[in-house]
């Protein structure tokens, strides 16, 4: 069983393992044509090989310095993707994941009597973008005609946050010394969001991007929520593309509560995995 004082920071860290925003590449294939409506849609996993933080739940602290073994212990289950669509040099995006994990732990009491804690942990994350996006640079270079590109996206996030956590305890010296407290709760929010992505095509197969956004500023809560992402994109096939790289994530979010404050300031950074499939 793990340590008490581990669990509700192992969950909590997990709730941006494939939630971060997925890359998500504009640049048509040429069986498409960009003059004409093109969507494509990705599914992405991010894997947070290193997180270093604070969770607070209640008022108290709960330091962080976990690895992805640590993390996907405590997942039981998650949904991410993103949807763009582009005409031209318009482009709109919806993307969305959900994170929905738990786990528990029962912790021995010295002294006499044979009484115990359980302590269970249910995390629920969920956020939506609404982006829209210009391509504010398209050229082409050298004797191939490669392309290279930079796009700027703005719009808005809805974040939900969990962190419940429920301590029962039972010292079996009579019914006056059993409590049962619950601590946290839901939080959600909206935040303004902007970024930039730069894309230039490596070869006929392969494209190399470099991602950046920001979000928070400080409205409701949210100081801020920032992502540096640099990959490449490898496409095997007419219409379907692979990508992979590597990411940077930080948040730092805080409100306050009836039963205290309620906050998640974050530092993560691991590979990422995404599949695209372009179509019109």
């Amino acid at each position: 069983m793990k340590a008490a004082s581990s669990l509700p920071g192992a969950a909590i860290a997990v709730l941006f393992l494939l939630s971060a925003p997925a890359m998500g590449q504009s640049l048509a294939p040429p069986s498409l044509d960009e003059e004409m409506w093109r969507f494509s849609i990705t599914p992405y996993l991010f894997l947070p090989v290193t997180t270093t933080g604070t969770s607070t739940v209640a008022g108290q602290d709960v330091d962080l310095d976990l690895n992805l073994v640590d993390v996907v212990k405590v997942l039981n289950g998650a949904v991410s993707g993103r949807v763009e669509a582009w005409r031209g040099d318009i482009g709109l995006a919806v993307e969305g994941s959900f994170v929905a994990l738990g786990d528990d732990a029962s912790i021995g009491l010295s002294g006499s009597g044979s009484g115990h804690v359980d302590v269970d942990v249910r995390i629920r994350q969920a956020y939506v973008d609404l982006l829209g996006g210009y391509r504010v640079l398209n050229r082409t270079y050298g004797e191939s005609d490669r392309r290279y590109a930079i796009e700027a996206f703005a719009g808005a996030r809805y974040n939900s946050l969990t962190q419940d956590i429920a301590v029962n305890g039972n010292a079996h010296l009579g019914p006056g010394l059993d409590f049962q407290r619950n601590l946290g709760g839901t939080e959600g929010w909206w935040e303004p969001v902007i970024g930039v992505r730069g894309l230039v095509q490596l070869s006929a197969r392969w494209t190399g991007a470099v991602l950046a956004d920001f979000g928070g500023f400080g409205v409701n809560g949210d100081d801020l929520q920032w992502k540096v992402r640099a990959g490449v994109d490898y496409r095997p096939w007419a219409q379907t593309s692979i990508r992979f790289g590597w990411q940077f994530y930080g948040i730092d979010y805080a409100t306050n509560r009836s039963d205290g404050t309620f906050a998640y300031d974050v530092f993560q950074t691991g590979p990422y995995l995404a599949l695209t499939y372009q179509f019109q």
